[in-house]
């Protein structure tokens, strides 16, 4: 990435910090509503909610058509299909493999996304990494694992749920920057495309998906007035969550974009401390928030230097793409930490 003169250099840097502010925003946000809405008042049909999640983004990227700020774009419908099996494997295989699973293993596996992202970029996109880059992401990957995992116990269809999710979320947030590229979307063209056919599925689907992890069917929950207004909140931060991630992957890449979301896991631990009381807060958690930190630091500047991470030459991977991603997938959204 070349620097451009003063203000505009400036510029950039003020917009992806904005954006990347809007993504810490919003994420925190709806995994506090959503832990309200499940934790407290045993709402847990998340297949389902992440499903009203996206009808209220299609919502309002069909309302921004009509308005003119979408213009029209094209995305081939193989490719739609694509994006939308993996984001939707991912959505599923995060909410199985954190109901077969110990938290411990579940938030390692969520770890080990950054190591196949990269895997990807390397594989796909030809991007190398200097010692610094893979170092300082080595750093904080093992901050947060010393503060997040605390029980790690694993069992053969946990580990399956856990692999499908990796791989699949991986390979939705490969594909994000992959397609604004390849097509040259926006992150509204974007989401005007995916987000439709993903509420489509996912309401369709998402009540049977649920009711065999739970039990439970989602028609017959008591809506109760509170239930009803956190369900309504957690639709209207998800708009903000969708767009987030659609800009910051567009902005930055896959890569970066886990690397900062962690950022996001030592906020919700430390609001959770703050809001929840100081139980679980010891040393050996804030060791790991320091480290974790650290190595973010680090990373942005390693990653920001001439040669720290850097494409070669850039060949269309629609082939490679169609060969290698059997598993792919997404947004924080049904996500729930």
């Amino acid at each position: 990435m070349g620097v451009a003169p003063g203000s505009k250099a400036e510029r950039k840097a003020a917009l992806d910090a904005g954006a990347w502010m809007f993504n810490v925003v919003t994420s925190v946000g709806i995994i506090m509503v959503n832990k309200a809405l499940m934790a407290t008042h045993g709402f847990s049909f998340a297949t389902t909610l992440t499903g009203l999640h996206f009808a209220t983004t299609t919502l309002m990227t069909s309302v921004m058509k009509w308005l003119g700020y979408i213009q029209p774009s094209y995305l081939p419908l193989p490719e739609l299909v694509k994006f939308v099996f993996f984001a939707n494997l991912s959505i599923v295989g995060m909410n199985v493999s954190l109901m077969w699973n110990s938290v411990g293993f579940y938030q390692i596996a969520k770890l080990c996304i950054i190591p196949v992202l990269c895997f990807l970029e390397i594989l796909f996109d030809k991007v190398r990494y200097s010692r610094d880059t893979k170092l300082s992401i080595m750093l904080v990957l093992i901050g947060v694992a010393v503060c997040t995992v605390t029980d790690v116990s694993v069992n053969s269809q946990g580990l399956i749920a856990a692999i499908v999710a990796v791989w699949s979320t991986a390979l939705q947030q490969h594909y994000v920057h992959h397609l604004q590229r390849k097509y040259s979307l926006g992150s509204f063209n974007l989401l005007g495309h995916t987000a439709p056919a993903q509420a489509a599925s996912l309401l369709i689907f998402g009540p049977f998906v649920d009711l065999w992890l739970t039990n439970k069917r989602v028609d017959t929950f008591n809506y109760t007035m509170v239930v009803t207004f956190f369900i309504v909140l957690s639709c209207i931060i998800a708009v903000g969550t969708n767009l987030s991630q659609f800009i910051c992957i567009g902005r930055f890449t896959a890569v970066s974009f886990q690397v900062l979301g962690h950022m996001k896991t030592i906020l919700v631990l430390t609001l959770g401390f703050f809001l929840f009381g100081k139980e679980g807060l010891n040393f050996h958690v804030a060791a790991g928030m320091t480290v974790s930190v650290i190595g973010m630091i680090w990373y942005g500047n390693a990653s920001s230097k001439p040669g720290g991470k850097e494409r070669q030459v850039y060949i269309p991977i629609s082939e490679k793409i169609q060969k290698h991603s059997m598993l792919s997938s997404q947004s924080e959204l049904g996500q729930k930490v």
